[in-house]
């Protein structure tokens, strides 16, 4: 008999509650920090290491994508915050349900959130000069999901002749 650290199942919801909790706590961020410029989150411990100034860059909505194709007023420059919310309840969901086309959602919606997750470091590193502790937290949470993803593929059915 296995332990919950060896169910797969469990293993997901733990991360999927983890980041979605994280993602909810940076929509707080923002939010607050969109009324007060002076405010400072838990997660903002010093000048290089400041989650709410990554979250209020340009980059913290739409993936610094969507403003520049589609407008700062389209209903797709979101928080990238509800992005991971949709994408944490999405992977949720797939996970509870059986079947080969789940595993394929799965497995794509992991990789697409494993893109975006370098994409976003890059930036955090190499644009903002940033350590942002619940951008890093969440990007660990996509690795682990993606592993998990691939782990849960079920074998293809042999045909038979």
């Amino acid at each position: 008999m296995g332990t919950t650290w060896r169910n797969p199942g469990s293993v997901r919801l733990g991360l999927c509650l983890a980041g979605f909790a994280l993602s909810l706590y940076a929509v707080h961020v923002e939010a607050v920090r969109s009324r007060d410029k002076d405010y400072r989150a838990l997660c903002d411990v010093g000048t290089a290491i400041s989650c709410s100034r990554v979250f209020s860059s340009r980059w913290g909505r739409g993936f610094g994508l969507i403003e520049p194709v589609l407008g700062m007023d389209s209903i797709f420059n979101q928080s990238n915050s509800i992005f991971g919310c949709m994408f944490y309840t999405l992977q949720l969901l797939l996970g509870c349900l059986r079947g080969r086309w789940a595993s394929i959602l799965l497995v794509l919606s992991s990789l697409m959130s494993l893109a975006g997750s370098v994409y976003l470091a890059w930036i955090l590193f190499f644009v903002l000069y940033d350590f942002c502790i619940v951008c890093i937290t969440t990007y660990a949470i996509n690795v682990g999901l993606t592993w998990l993803s691939f782990q849960e593929v079920p074998e293809p059915k042999a045909k038979r002749h």
